[in-house]
């Protein structure tokens, strides 16, 4: 029973997408642009670098090494081999859902468990630093000091998520065998025969190597693409058919409880589906506070937006590791970066504020914050150049593959 329920819904969506793209075809090109256009711009660039070196860090045998020296760190805190450091490190720093690919990687290589791979990638999924600073701080609120508060948030409630989650399903014994815990010497002579071992065990020439790495990051990167302008069309769709302010009146309910203007439900809806819009519309709300913008901001970061969490279901489709963690971890993540904006957003706002103001330049992180508004002008000149010409280099090699 409940399979045909599950049939008559995935068509009834497939059809109501196919009659709203028909009824409002010019709504849905334009939505179709702007997805592109962020994908382009601005995903595509970003993320490929991350992508690509994770997999020549694998190749390499260079997550072995570090997987061995984080070992004493990582085992105590999150309950995940030292390897697990190497995902935290770069899903924090690319933002997602770099650490659902590097995770299902490390998974089919066997270099985590089942386990051990879902508690990371429930908290290993962030967005990253240029995002929240030159996006959101600068671009939607016009506030440079705004993006240190959200960040210290966000960042920390990921950290916070992961002592949560070593506690995950802890009394099952599945840890990864480590061929090194019987070999006598420093640590770090273990991680470097680690490294040695690894390479040689994979004596794969290195034109392939780096191929193999490139056609799989774009391969992940297409697919996120994909996904990026589906969301983007579909919030279009649900705006003109209505069907966004049906689900709206309820959020406003919610809104009225909290004293809250009725103005942020849609905002708030459109951030379940995809943050940057949802930032940007929240932003730009009338009739409430920044406290309330900057907690809602900092939800709809945590929970990563519908599409975001498409994309990490995709990946994760191709391994063993379940999406329901990846989901709890949103849920955690929500709670406690609420709870850290309510606590900081005075000490670490309010009162830096009223201690330099705007007019005074003396705030410690203005220079990071330039750095990311550049970085942001930089890639929307470059970006549609290097995704380019980096899917030509795809075609090549492709080429060469299918003609040896």
């Amino acid at each position: 029973m409940i399979s045909k329920i599950t049939s008559v819904l995935y068509a009834t969506v497939a059809t109501f997408l196919a009659v709203a793209i028909i009824t409002f075809p010019d709504q849905s090109f334009e939505a179709s642009i702007r997805g592109l256009n962020l994908w382009l711009e601005i995903v595509f660039p970003s993320l490929l670098p991350f992508f690509i070196v994770a997999e020549l860090l694998l190749a390499f045998g260079v997550v072995k090494f570090i997987g061995v020296l984080l070992e004493p760190l990582m085992r105590p805190l999150f309950n995940v081999p030292g390897a697990g450091g190497v995902v935290m490190g770069m899903g924090l720093a690319s933002g997602y859902p770099s650490g659902a690919k590097i995770s299902a990687r490390l998974r089919q290589e066997n270099v985590l468990t089942k386990t051990e791979a879902e508690r990371l990638v429930a908290f290993t999924n962030a967005s990253n630093p240029l995002f929240i600073f030159g996006a959101i701080a600068v671009g939607f609120f016009h506030d440079p000091k705004l993006g240190f508060l959200i960040a210290i948030c966000h960042y920390s409630a990921c950290i916070l998520v992961g002592l949560c989650m070593r506690f995950y399903k802890q009394n099952e014994d599945d840890r990864t065998e480590d061929d090194q815990r019987n070999i006598r010497g420093s640590t770090f002579g273990r991680a470097l025969y680690a490294l040695h071992h690894h390479r040689t065990s994979h004596s794969e020439p290195l034109g392939k190597i780096l191929g193999d790495a490139v056609m799989s990051s774009i391969r992940t990167l297409v697919m996120i693409g994909g996904f990026i302008i589906l969301f983007s069309v579909l919030n279009k769709l649900l705006f003109l058919t209505g069907v966004s302010s049906v689900i709206a009146s309820s959020i406003e309910k919610v809104l009225t409880i909290f004293s809250q203007p009725k103005d942020l439900a849609l905002p708030i809806l459109s951030g379940v589906f995809e943050i940057t819009l949802g930032a940007q519309m929240i932003a730009q709300t009338d009739h409430t506070t920044l406290f309330a913008q900057v907690i809602l901001v900092s939800a709809i970061l945590a929970f990563n937006g519908l599409s975001i969490q498409s994309q990490v279901a995709s990946i994760l489709a191709n391994t063993d590791i379940r999406f329901a963690p990846y989901f709890f971890g949103r849920l955690l993540h929500i709670v406690f970066a609420v709870f850290l904006v309510t606590i900081l957003f005075k000490p670490l706002y309010v009162e830096r504020t009223l201690l330099s103001p705007s007019d005074i330049p003396v705030d410690t992180h203005t220079d990071y914050t330039g750095l990311s508004v550049i970085a942001l002008e930089w890639l929307s000149q470059y970006g549609p150049l290097i995704t380019i010409a980096t899917i030509l280099v795809g075609f090549l090699i492709l080429i060469r593959k299918s003609h040896p």
